[in-house]
């Protein structure tokens, strides 16, 4: 962090000098003395102190003068008074007008001083590092950060994201598992006013039935057997922040009449208390079911769902991405190297064709789980297409999530049952009730006329 710059404001010479000598010894402290305040005050937009240390009767002013002119143009420097008065109305009055400490000049001051120097300069290294560590936050929740690709179906997502931040509207994140809704939530909070406070994320779906209700709005001790203590829920945690209901569309219907009635009132209370809490906090959901769908079968409840739409974020499914599939896989490959301290390796160009051909069901979640096997696999600094393994649950039904030509699905299932059966030419043509010459002549073509992507 570097010295920490200390200004020692004294007309006593002797006292300065001393004051001076005995700061010093600790190797941490940079020290400056002036003997007025005209001197000091030239000096204090140059010198950029982190404390100040200022005599209350200096010749050419008053402590209380020079106090004042700091704290207008430098309102964060902590400034400790040292006067050779024991005057307790003085002292609270200075206290109040801003300064940090007021001290006596008695025989063990300096000490008194060595110890509050110390201990502001914890607290300001302390806030340093917090403010590095804000920076760093929003350096990594800025969306091109977080969310990798330039494909226009992402492009339009950072669009809507941009809208977002500017105000605190409720939003809803749509898209089908994988495809990183809560790190757009993240993304979210990180970059809005609310960005200081706390983001709380709550899977409804992981939470059994009937602890729901606990989970978000908290509980007094008593409430119900095993409630040994108050405890916060969500809501209470997140008020000021952001509260981000993942899987929404899980919500039984009983818990979602409650909900609205915290979203349009803005209080709740907690189970086995009486006390009504007011809480303000942005609301972002998700799903990766259809609610509007989920509304006309009864299962979700119509003016939530009108409560909850806000805007909406629709977060398109990596098939749909085009080459951002590469620049995932890349940007995977790279976090693999450094966390594991391994080499860097490069994709072939025959395993980015695989990983293009590929329809990615599990979405930017597979690519991910792909790619780090892909990186143990390998034994080279290349990527090979070998390395490439995937493993959907249900090949067939995730392969019909294509627009392919029939042509196309021809080959691709050819692929599935070979694989299927180790690529046993005969079983496979039994299987599919083909023969043998159509198998080759379908993989023949592949080679002459690769797959569209």
């Amino acid at each position: 962090m570097g010295y920490f710059k200390i200004f020692v404001v004294e007309d006593d010479k002797i006292l300065a000098r001393r004051m001076s000598y005995e700061l010093e010894l600790n190797p941490d402290f940079d020290v400056e003395v002036f003997y007025n305040g005209e001197s000091f005050l030239k000096q204090l937009n140059e010198g950029s102190p982190d404390v100040i240390t200022l005599d209350y009767l200096l010749p050419d002013c008053t402590g209380t003068e020079i106090l004042a002119k700091i704290k207008a143009t430098h309102p964060n420097i902590p400034v400790l008074i040292v006067s050779g008065q024991n005057d307790v109305l003085t002292a609270i009055n200075l206290l109040k007008e801003g300064a940090y400490d007021y001290l006596v000049k008695t025989d063990d001051m300096i000490k008194k001083l060595r110890n509050i120097i110390s201990n502001v300069r914890e607290k300001v290294l302390l806030e340093r590092k917090v403010d590095v560590l804000e920076k760093e936050v929003g350096r990594k929740y800025l969306f091109g950060n977080l969310i990798k690709g330039k494909s226009k179906p992402i492009l339009d997502v950072f669009e809507l994201m941009e809208k977002a931040v500017k105000s605190n509207i409720t939003i809803s994140i749509s898209g089908e598992t994988g495809t990183g809704k809560e790190l757009v939530a993240k993304s979210i909070h990180y970059n809005s006013s609310r960005k200081k406070q706390a983001f709380i994320a709550i899977n409804v779906s992981a939470i059994p039935r009937e602890l729901v209700e606990s989970e978000l709005f908290g509980y007094d001790k008593g409430a119900f057997t095993g409630a040994n203590q108050n405890k916060s829920g969500k809501f209470e945690e997140a008020n000021q922040g952001t509260l981000f209901l993942d899987e929404i569309g899980d919500m039984a219907v009983d818990m979602q009449a409650k909900l609205l009635r915290i979203l349009q009132d803005g209080e709740f209370t907690r189970l086995g208390s009486n006390k009504v809490q007011k809480v303000d906090c942005r609301i972002i959901i998700a799903t990766n079911k259809n609610l509007a769908q989920e509304v006309k079968k009864g299962n979700f409840r119509e003016d939530l769902y009108y409560r909850l739409l806000g805007l909406p974020i629709f977060i398109p499914p990596l098939r749909d991405r085009g080459n951002d599939i590469i620049i995932l896989a890349q940007h995977f490959i790279q976090h693999f190297a450094k966390e594991n301290d391994l080499p860097m390796k490069e994709l072939t160009m025959g395993a980015s064709r695989k990983l293009n051909e590929y329809h990615f069901p599990g979405n930017v979640r597979e690519l991910q789980a792909i790619i780090e096997l892909a990186m143990v696999l390998s034994s080279s600094n290349s990527i090979e297409a070998s390395d490439i393994n995937f493993n959907s649950v249900d090949g067939m039904h995730d392969l019909f999530l294509r627009e392919l030509s029939l042509k196309e699905y021809d080959l691709q299932i050819v692929k599935i049952f070979l694989e299927k059966y180790h690529n046993d030419i005969p079983t496979v043509a039994e299987r599919l009730d083909i023969g043998k010459s159509t198998i080759y002549r379908i993989l023949a073509e592949e080679k002459k006329s690769p797959m569209r992507r």
